[in-house]
C-alpha cells in the first residue's frame, strides 16, 4: 500500500516549483500571529516572503535582499475538521474523487505544520458519529491520520453533518488552535453561522471548500450521475438542457455567495479547491491573505 504522504509530496512538487514550496512555508509561518520568536539566521529573500521580515541593514551590507528567519518557541496545534460523511464520496469538480482532494489539502497543510515544529490533530465524522484523533508531531502520525480519513470516507454510510462537526469542536476543544475546516459545497445554515461565531472567539479559523462535480453535464451524455445520499439518478435527457444548466448554476452561485459573504463577515480566511492541479496555488493564496490579517 503506497504512502499517502508520499503521494501528497509528489503532487506538491509536481504542481509547484521549489520556489512555490518556499512561498508556502513563508505564508504558513505568517499564520502564527502573536507567537513568541527567537532569531535563528538570515537567508536570501524568496518569492512569497513577507516584506516585514526583510533585514534592511543586512540587505544593505550584502547587496541583496535578506530575510530574518525565526524559530517559534511556542508550539501551535493545527486542528483539521474534516467531513467524512457520504457527501465526500462524490466527485470533485475535476471529476476525480473528492476524498483525494480532501487528503491533498489536509496532507499539504499537515506537512507544513510538521516542517514548522507544530503538532496537528484531526476531528472527522458524519451524522452518526464524530471521532477525534490524538495530536501528532511526526510524518508517521500524519500518514496514519490521512489513512484514517481515506478509510472513513471510503466506507461512509451516514450523511454528512458539517454543523455537528463544528458543534463538537466548539464544545470539546478548549485549547486555542488554528482550526482548518475541510468541507464541500453544501449550503451554510444559520447553525453554521452560530457555530462559526463561537469558534472565532476561541480559535483562528480557516475554511477550505472542495467544489463538487457539476451535477448536470453541458452536453448529452449517458454517463450516470446520481446523488450519493438519495441515490437518485439524474435523467439522461437533462444533460445539455440550457435552461436546467442555467438554473443549477444560479443556485450554486447563490449558495457560494452566501457562504463567502458569511466567511468574509467573520474574517475567516478561505480557499476553494476545484482540482488537484490548482490546489497548491489556492492554498498559497489563502495563506498569503491570512498573512495580512491581524487578530
Amino acid at each position: 500500500m503506497s504512502s499517502l504522504i508520499t503521494q501528497v509530496k509528489s503532487k506538491l512538487f509536481i504542481h509547484s516549483s521549489q520556489k512555490s514550496m518556499h512561498a508556502l512555508d513563508g505564508a504558513y509561518a505568517s499564520l502564527l500571529h502573536g507567537r513568541s520568536l527567537d532569531f535563528e539566521d538570515l537567508r536570501q529573500y524568496e518569492y512569497g516572503d513577507q516584506i516585514r521580515d526583510i533585514d534592511w541593514r543586512a540587505t544593505a551590507r550584502q547587496g541583496e535582499p535578506l530575510v530574518k528567519r525565526h524559530r517559534a518557541n511556542r508550539m501551535h496545534t493545527i486542528l483539521f475538521v474534516v467531513d467524512t460523511g457520504l457527501s465526500m464520496t462524490a466527485l470533485a469538480h475535476d471529476e476525480k474523487p473528492k476524498k483525494d482532494l480532501a487528503i491533498l489539502a489536509t496532507g499539504a497543510l499537515g506537512i507544513l505544520a510538521l516542517r514548522h515544529g507544530n503538532d496537528f490533530s484531526v476531528v472527522h465524522g458524519d451524522a452518526e458519529r464524530i471521532r477525534r484523533r490524538a495530536p501528532g508531531r511526526s510524518e508517521g502520525a500524519l500518514e496514519h491520520a490521512l489513512r484514517t480519513l481515506d478509510d472513513a470516507i471510503t466506507t461512509a454510510s451516514a450523511p454528512s453533518d458539517r454543523d455537528a462537526l463544528l458543534a463538537f469542536v466548539a464544545r470539546t476543544i478548549a485549547r486555542r488552535c488554528i482550526v482548518v475546516i475541510v468541507t464541500d459545497d453544501a449550503p451554510v445554515t444559520d447553525e453554521t453561522e452560530r457555530m462559526l461565531r463561537r469558534l472565532r472567539v476561541q480559535h483562528d479559523v480557516l475554511w477550505i471548500t472542495l467544489h463538487d462535480a457539476d451535477p448536470v453535464l453541458a452536453g448529452r451524455s449517458h454517463a450516470a450521475r446520481a446523488d450519493v445520499d438519495s441515490h437518485w439518478t439524474i435523467p439522461d435527457f437533462v444533460h445539455g438542457d440550457a435552461a436546467v444548466l442555467d438554473e443549477v448554476a444560479a443556485h450554486a452561485q447563490a449558495d457560494a455567495a452566501r457562504r463567502d459573504a458569511l466567511l468574509d463577515r467573520l474574517e475567516i480566511s478561505r480557499a476553494a479547491l476545484d482540482t488537484q492541479d490548482a490546489a497548491v496555488g489556492a492554498l498559497l493564496r489563502m495563506l498569503n491573505r491570512r498573512a495580512h490579517v491581524r487578530p
